[in-house]
Parts: structure tokens; C-alpha cells; sequence
């Protein structure tokens, strides 16, 4: 071995072993901060029982922290609230404290939590837990409310090394009842067991694009919504989940004199496969499964490397129907689904009635 390598091999050995003490260290750190403000949740929650504390008294609390630890972060009043939530959320599953035993292993889980999970989780659920920030759990809490979806979004959160932001982002486009639910030939075209998983998780019945924002839902087309994503493909990355990689919009392909152009091409690393995206303005019809199909078999004899899986083929419809689209699956050889989508100019149901349309308000404002 040259002495140059044999400095590379060291550099990188080093350079290793920082980074892995750095992440114990910050997971030791997170423990130590998810005990403490489990314990203060807990004198809280029995302060408001017991002695009927409220706001003001919560707010006096932080003040008077403030004053005796000049400098403290973490105990404004509303963090205060945060950290009682965080006691009475979990209580029930972890007993009355997160404790530390010898092994430095907080979060000792009760009987309780077992008779609602797996009990072959309950050592990664426990590590992922607490691999979770405050803020992150709090985020959680905020949003959902049974056990199963926390922890699905806590697994979610430790595996993925998600942010804040894009654990927000994934709470809003409520990826619990997304995920795994994409109408799909997956089962029928993808033989192996593991690669069929993996697509499976890898894709959602609905995608949020609250990014776009078209005034007028009369006048959106595909070129809009394409352009929409393009402008913001680091959103749409977000939305799409981990292990995409976008390849271009309008993406080429020649089949001997004749061109044709595929929307949206991504790849995936986990999949280790192309992945071809379709924007359909409206409702999803059987004709565009010939289409895509056609696509995926391009694809696969022009582009795809040797050692990558088939490509795989999304229509993104605003509409949907999902006994047409298993209908449509039948006889073609392509891993395929269909998913809708959602832009920032839809209005909730609840809301409809209660805002003024768009006509109303271009006259208002004439």
C-alpha cells in the first residue's frame, strides 16, 4: 500500500470515528433532554390536578427559571405546556417515568404498549423513540391520535433522519393513510418478494402539491402542474418521499424515428430503478395505461443499466376510480398505479361555503 493511500485509509478511519462519536454523543444528549421533560411534564400535569395551576402560573414558572438560570432554553411557558403534553400523551405506555437504568437506556415501556404493537418492536420502537427530538415528538403529538399512526411517524422520523420541516410536510399530506395504498399491478408484475415491498412503501394513493398554486382551477392543464414541479422540484422530492432522484422533465426518448416525451423521470436508489411520472389534468383513463406501458418498455430497452430493476410508471390524475383502474391493470406487463393530486387552490369541504369564489372576489375587488 502507497503511503498516500495508506493516509487516505486513516483520514477516512478518523474521519469515521468523529462522526460516530458525534451521533452517540447527540443520542445520549436527546435521551437525557427527553427524560427531564417527561419528569417536568409530570410534576406539571399534577400541579394543574391537584393544585389547579393554569397559564398564568406557568408563565410566573418560566420567569422565575429564567431568573435563577440566566440563560436556560427550553422553558418558555408554551414549551412548559409542550412538555405536560408530552407526559400525558405517553404516560399510559411508559408508566410514570422515563427512567434510567444501567445501561443507559431511558424509556422503560410498560405492559401496555405490548398489547398494542408487535412485541418484536418494542427494542427498535424504544430506540427509535428516543433517537426522536422533543420537537419532533411534540409535532407528532400535535397531529395525530392513535398509537398506531405515532408510531409509524416516529419510525418514520429515526429511519429517514427527517427534519422538522419535512416531518411537518408528511403530517399534513397524512403519509399514514398514504402510504402502501396506491392502486397498483405491483403484486402481479414484481416477482420478488423484498423489490415488491419496497415499491409498495415507496409510493402514495395521493400526493400533495401545495407548492402550486393555480388561481383558476378551470384553466390548470398538465403543462401548469409540470411547470409547477419543475420550479419546485426540491418540494416535490419532499412529497415524493427518500431515495428519489430527479432526472429531467419532457425527458426524450427516440424509438427509431420517432420522438416521444415522458413527463417527469426520476430514479430510485432503494428500488434501483427508473421511476416515470404522467400529470393527467383530470379523470384517469384505461388509454393512458397503453401509453405508459409503452413508456416502461422504452425504458427498459433504451435507458435502464443493466443492473437496475424495471422501470416502474406513476399517472398522476386529478381524479380517480379505483374499479376502472384495476380494470385497466389487466394483461399489460409493467409495473404500474395511479395516484391523484391535490394544489394549494383547493379548499377544504368545511370551508367551501364559508369564503367567497373567485369570481365573487375578482368583482370585489373591481
Amino acid at each position: 500500500m502507497s503511503v498516500l493511500s495508506d493516509y487516505t485509509e486513516t483520514l477516512k478511519t478518523l474521519k469515521n470515528a468523529i462522526l460516530s462519536s458525534r451521533y452517540r454523543a447527540a443520542v445520549l444528549v436527546n435521551q437525557e433532554l427527553l427524560s427531564l421533560y417527561f419528569s417536568v411534564g409530570q410534576l406539571i400535569s399534577e400541579k394543574i390536578k391537584q393544585e389547579k395551576w393554569g397559564a398564568k402560573v406557568l408563565e410566573r414558572l418560566s420567569e422565575d427559571l429564567q431568573n435563577e438560570l440566566p440563560g436556560l432554553k427550553g422553558f418558555s411557558a408554551t414549551n412548559l405546556k409542550y412538555m405536560r403534553i408530552f407526559y400525558d400523551s405517553w404516560q399510559s405506555y411508559f408508566g410514570a417515568n422515563i427512567t434510567q437504568n444501567t445501561n443507559n437506556q431511558s424509556l422503560i415501556i410498560s405492559q401496555s404498549v405490548t398489547d398494542q404493537i408487535n412485541k418484536s418492536l418494542d427494542k427498535q420502537f424504544q430506540e427509535n423513540f428516543l433517537q426522536v427530538s422533543f420537537t419532533h415528538h411534540i409535532a407528532i403529538l400535535s397531529k395525530t391520535q392513535s398509537i398506531e399512526e405515532r408510531i409509524f411517524y416516529i419510525y418514520k422520523t429515526s429511519q429517514n433522519f427527517w427534519s422538522v420541516e419535512t416531518l411537518k410536510h408528511h403530517l399534513k399530506a397524512n403519509l399514514f393513510q398514504k402510504e402502501g395504498s396506491l392502486p397498483n399491478n405491483f403484486s402481479q408484475i414484481i416477482t420478488n418478494n423484498d423489490l415488491r415491498a419496497k415499491a409498495l412503501q415507496s409510493f402514495k394513493d395521493e400526493y400533495l402539491l401545495d407548492f402550486i398554486n393555480i388561481e383558476d382551477p378551470d384553466e390548470e392543464d398538465e403543462k401548469l402542474i409540470e411547470n409547477g414541479i419543475v420550479r419546485n422540484i426540491k418540494k416535490f422530492l419532499l412529497s415524493l418521499g427518500a431515495d428519489f432522484a430527479f432526472l429531467g422533465n419532457q425527458f426524450r426518448l427516440l424509438v427509431e424515428e420517432d420522438e416521444y416525451f415522458i413527463d417527469l423521470l426520476f430514479f430510485n436508489r432503494k428500488l434501483q430503478c427508473l421511476v416515470a411520472f404522467e400529470l393527467k389534468k383530470g379523470k384517469f383513463k384505461p388509454e393512458y395505461m397503453g401509453k405508459m406501458n409503452f413508456y416502461l418498455s422504452a425504458l427498459d430497452e433504451y435507458i435502464k443499466q443493466p443492473h437496475e430493476n424495471p422501470s416502474i410508471g406513476i399517472i398522476l390524475c386529478k381524479e380517480k376510480n379505483n374499479k376502472i383502474v384495476e380494470f385497466s391493470f389487466r394483461d399489460f406487463s409493467k409495473a404500474m398505479g395511479v395516484a391523484t393530486y391535490k394544489t394549494a387552490n383547493e379548499v377544504p369541504e368545511q370551508y367551501k361555503n364559508a369564503l367567497p369564489n373567485a369570481d365573487t372576489l375578482r368583482k370585489l375587488m373591481d
